[in-house]
Order: C-alpha cells, then sequence, then structure tokens
C-alpha cells in the first residue's frame, strides 16, 4: 500500500479564511509515515531578556501561514508536490525551566529525525535552537550554521544565567553541536555593550556579516561565501525574525532599527539555493507587539516556507 503524500487543503473546495490553523494548512498529524517534512512549533520564551512574548509565535505564524501557495516561483520550485508536510503541533514545554524544556523538545524531536524527516520548527525564543541542534548533531554529526540575525547569540551568560537566548551558540560550541569555521551568521547591528560582542564570535571562528557588510556584499556574494565555508557539511539555517528593520517586524523582543526588508531577506534566503540543509527554525516572534497586519507573522510564516522551498531543491554537486 502506497504511503500517503500530505497536502494542504484546497482552497478551492475550503476557503483559506476556514479551517483549523495548521502551517500552510497542511493536516495536523504525528505519523510520520510518507512524510518528508514536518512543522512543528516550540511555544516558549521563558529565555528572552527584554520583550516576552514568542510563546504565542507559532500560533501567530500559523495563522499568518493560511495565504501561502504550492509553488515558490522566485525559486521554481512546487514546494507541496515535491514534499509530503505535516504540521506536527506544537512539542511540550515547561514555562519557566529552560533545561527542562530542552530535555521534551529533545525526546520529541528525535521522534521526527529518527523518521528521516525534515524539521522545521517555529519558535519560541532563540534558545529553543540549542535542543534542536543537540538531536541534529546526533545525527549528522556538527553541524554548520547558517545564522540570519540581529544578534550574534554568542554571550557566555546573563544575569548569571548560562542557558538563553543569548547564549545559544555558544554553548553549541562549547557542546560541539556545531563546527565554527564552517558558520556564517549575518544581519547583526545595533548598539552593543562593547566591542568584544562581536568580535567575541569572531574569535569563536565563525564569519560573521554585520548588516552594512551583508548589504554592501550582496545576496550571490553572500551565497558563494557560505558555500565556501559549509562545503559538503549539512546546515542547520537559524532565522531569527529581528534580522528584519522594525518597520517590517516590529513584533520581536529585542528590536534594532536599521535592518533588512522583506524584499532584501528573501533575496538573501534564496540565493542560498542548493545547501544541504538539516534542520531550520523560525524564531522570536512576538506577536503582542506586532502591527495591526500582524506583518511579523507573516513575515515569518512566509520564510518558513523559503526553507521549505530550500529543502525541496537538489542539493548542489548531488
Amino acid at each position: 500500500m502506497a504511503e500517503p503524500h500530505h497536502r494542504p487543503l484546497d482552497a478551492k473546495q475550503i476557503p483559506r479564511f476556514a479551517g483549523i490553523r495548521t502551517f500552510m494548512r497542511a493536516p495536523h498529524t504525528t505519523d510520520l509515515a510518507g512524510v518528508d517534512a514536518a512543522v512543528y512549533g516550540i511555544p516558549f520564551d521563558t529565555a528572552t531578556s527584554y520583550r516576552t512574548g514568542p510563546r504565542f509565535g507559532p500560533e501567530a505564524i500559523r495563522s499568518a501561514s493560511a495565504l501561502l501557495r504550492p509553488y515558490n516561483p522566485g525559486l521554481d520550485v512546487n514546494v507541496v508536490e515535491t514534499l509530503s508536510i505535516v504540521d506536527y503541533g506544537d512539542v511540550p514545554v515547561s514555562p519557566g525551566d529552560t533545561e527542562r524544556t530542552y530535555g521534551q523538545v529533545e525526546e520529541a524531536l528525535a521522534q521526527i529525525v529518527d523518521a528521516g524527516v525534515f524539521p522545521l520548527a517555529l519558535g519560541g525564543d532563540h534558545s529553543i535552537t540549542l535542543a534542536e541542534l543537540r538531536v541534529l548533531a546526533g545525527k549528522h554529526g556538527p553541524l554548520a550554521l547558517v545564522q540570519l540575525d540581529a544578534h550574534g547569540d554568542t554571550w557566555d551568560e546573563y544575569f548569571g544565567q548560562r542557558y538563553f537566548h543569548g547564549t545559544t551558540f555558544a554553548r553549541a560550541l562549547e557542546e560541539k553541536l556545531i563546527e565554527p569555521k564552517s558558520s556564517v551568521q549575518a544581519g547583526l547591528r545595533g548598539s552593543l555593550y562593547g566591542a568584544e560582542d562581536i568580535d567575541s564570535a569572531r574569535a569563536l571562528g565563525f564569519t560573521v556579516l554585520s548588516c552594512d557588510e551583508l548589504r554592501a556584499l550582496g545576496p550571490s556574494v553572500y551565497a558563494d561565501l557560505v558555500r565556501g565555508r559549509i562545503g559538503r557539511r549539512p546546515v542547520f539555517l537559524s532565522f531569527d525574525i529581528d534580522v528584519l528593520d522594525p518597520a517590517f517586524a516590529p513584533g520581536t523582543g529585542t528590536p534594532e532599527v536599521g535592518g533588512l526588508s522583506t524584499a532584501e531577506a528573501l533575496s538573501f534566503v534564496r540565493a542560498l539555493a542548493g545547501i544541504d540543509l538539516a534542520g531550520a527554525d523560525v524564531v522570536e516572534v512576538s506577536p503582542p507587539y506586532d502591527g495591526p497586519g500582524h506583518q511579523t507573522a507573516l513575515a515569518a510564516a512566509n520564510f518558513a516556507y523559503e526553507l521549505l522551498s530550500l529543502r525541496a531543491l537538489p542539493v548542489a554537486g548531488r
């Protein structure tokens, strides 16, 4: 018996404003038979340092995703026909307890990864990425990190805490989950406590591009740089919504002016076509601070779709 190919509801039969809210209106199931990609939520924001609210991010992103359609003209791929996609639902979390939540996320995500299914997480604050990396590195070995973000998240601690959204990639390096020389952080900007906030990431081995440097490179050169760093290593792509300027994404916890427009960010993401994407997330969407048109959630839904599109494309050199 052939395994099912999961696809969204037909908008010509059930209009987009109707139905239960899942990502892209894909079926909600935890049965991974015949599944290529699973979108799942991690509704957790205990590890934020300023404005809370990303616990409501997965819900908002799902609602905004109702408008997404199967064919991505920017990458010339029918995501729905290429990938059998489901919404796996939200994984268990423990508000107030970051380390316990990590264990819960790891246990849930292991089931997806062990089934050979591509995982795409909807956050949640950026602390959740550490749990994702633990599971994926357990399967693939140390990953190349491609991070689009206003902040490097490589502090050692904050208020005495070693596990919060600003320390994620320092912990990931300590645990040997990512290979720093294969990793690129881009989009960084905003005021700092000192020059060491960026210098420390470079000292750890990351290639670090400020937002101004990223713009100056342009999508094509940026993508060439990323490909040169990652080589043939599997990639984890982490898209923090605050890489966008607050004019385009006000609904986030630590907004920084001077960021990318949605059009610019789309160009940088699409330029990465052909990378070997092992996992991805979209994080730091805080609906309480979003605009009346829910533009942050809409942007996040579209970037999650772009990440699925990258996964649907052939890997270069294979």
